[in-house]
């Protein structure tokens, strides 16, 4: 059940972050920081397709880790989510095709090694 539910969490937020970037750079940044124009951004934010799925992937994972608080301790359930950071880094490069640096590898390859020291 841990394993599972930690699937959620992880998965959850991964794809939240993915559709979340994909969508916003889809829509661009807004004109002005005027109230108008963060006004239609706010809209246009909450109109686009790739935001609202984004927001599905943040309540599985909302939900997932509030079941997993109910079975596991706060000290293995909020570091073990952490290998979210590394995944990320992984699909961030292979579908958004950003750039990772050598040392962004290193740190998403620390965050990997500290969760396997806590599990």
């Amino acid at each position: 059940m841990t394993a599972f539910l930690l699937t959620l969490v992880v998965g959850g937020g991964v794809v939240g972050d993915l559709l979340k970037a994909h969508g916003m750079r889809l829509q661009g940044a807004p004109a002005t920081l005027g109230p108008t124009a963060l006004a239609r951004f706010g809209i246009a934010t909450v109109r686009n397709a790739w935001f609202l799925l984004a927001l599905a992937g943040y309540a599985i994972s909302f939900f997932g880790f509030m079941a997993l608080l109910s079975i596991r301790d706060v000290s293995f359930a909020v570091p073990a989510t952490a290998l979210g950071y590394a995944l990320e880094t992984l699909l961030a490069r292979l579908f958004l095709h950003e750039q990772v640096s050598l040392r962004r590898w290193a740190g998403a390859a620390l965050v990997v090694a500290g969760v396997a020291l806590l599990a």
